[in-house]
């Protein structure tokens, strides 16, 4: 069973947006075990770039999301997502910086970098459209219905 952590920086706060994480936590939890770690946002690019590095758990295949990365569709991230299982990867990793980013030294730790859109997104939605992304790349792997 696959590991997905998820690190981020800030919690969600509002109860729609926790409501909405949670309810995609429960259905990744029926295809693996997920953390969620919420980073502090600290403005001091070098705090955050450590902060991030001492979170990413070892020996993990680690997706770092920001807006020059590479764009997927569901498919081929499901399709990315079985690669890493197959690989000496003990889990997957995905990093979303705050307001200002992600730091450049996170960034090169990253197996590859992703994009969800040219367009900017608070990092508290980010974290659901990962979440979601993530179970429908699950069900896709599983030929579940709820990609259509």
């Amino acid at each position: 069973m696959t590991t997905f952590t998820i690190i981020s920086v800030g919690k969600l706060k509002e109860k729609y947006f926790s409501d909405t994480a949670d309810e995609y936590i429960k259905r990744v939890s029926a295809f693996g075990k997920i953390n969620i770690v919420d980073l502090k946002e600290i403005h001091n690019e070098k705090e955050t770039a450590t902060k991030f590095l001492q979170s990413v758990p070892a020996n993990s295949f680690v997706f770092a999301l920001c807006i020059e990365g590479k764009q997927l569709s569901s498919e081929k991230f499901a399709e990315k997502l079985e690669t890493v299982y197959i690989s000496e990867k003990k889990g997957v990793c995905f990093l979303i910086g705050g307001s200002e980013g992600l730091p450049e030294s996170v960034k090169q730790i990253a197996d590859i970098k992703l994009s969800m859109s040219e367009m900017t997104f608070p990092h508290r939605l980010a974290k659901i459209m990962l979440l979601e992304q993530l179970y429908r790349a699950l069900s896709i792997q599983n030929n579940g219905k709820y990609h259509k």
